[in-house]
């Protein structure tokens, strides 16, 4: 696996999801949970700051504030966003892919043998690797975000769900 491709590849994916997606349609409820367009963003805009404090303290010393209050705080995912409610639409995504090609730039600094040695991150695991923590918590979670902001276009489209054309590149 090559940890900067499997970052790469998540991020185009959030790209293409909101492509077409006009800014108003950023803020309206209900597309995952009480979270909008824009609260989705924000929500992976923090899980990138996540990242970046936790490749950055692979090879410097470092607070990891952030990862401290994700793991001890079940709320983390709700005050993350909160912390992001007056920004626009333009400014939540301007965090996310600017903190995005931070890790970029600190995941090369990292050998691959480091990113493959089990038990890096004792609090993710000692049979995980830096690569799986990329894999299921970032590849994984904006895949999983994606789907939702996707049957929300479907949803503006006037495609329910269930409607073959909302789940096919296909007309007919």
């Amino acid at each position: 696996m090559n940890a900067q491709d499997v970052l790469m590849y998540a991020h185009r994916t959030v790209e293409r999801s909101l492509e077409g997606l006009p800014e108003d349609a950023w803020y309206n409820p209900g597309v995952c949970g009480v979270w909008s367009v824009k609260d989705i963003i924000a929500h992976l805009a923090s899980f990138e700051h996540l990242l970046v404090e936790v490749l950055r303290s692979q090879s410097q010393r470092v607070p990891t504030l952030t990862l401290q209050r994700y793991i001890s705080n079940p709320s983390f995912n709700d005050e993350e966003v909160s912390r992001r409610q007056s920004l626009s639409a333009q400014q939540v995504w301007e965090e996310y892919s600017g903190a995005h090609a931070h890790t970029l730039e600190l995941i090369d600094q990292i050998p691959q043998d480091m990113q493959r040695r089990l038990g890096l991150l004792p609090w993710y695991g000692e049979k995980y690797d830096l690569e799986d923590f990329i894999v299921y918590s970032f590849y994984g979670h904006k895949r999983e975000h994606t789907a939702q902001i996707n049957v929300y276009k479907d949803y503006l489209k006037g495609l329910g769900p269930g409607s073959i054309a909302s789940y096919t590149d296909v007309e007919g």
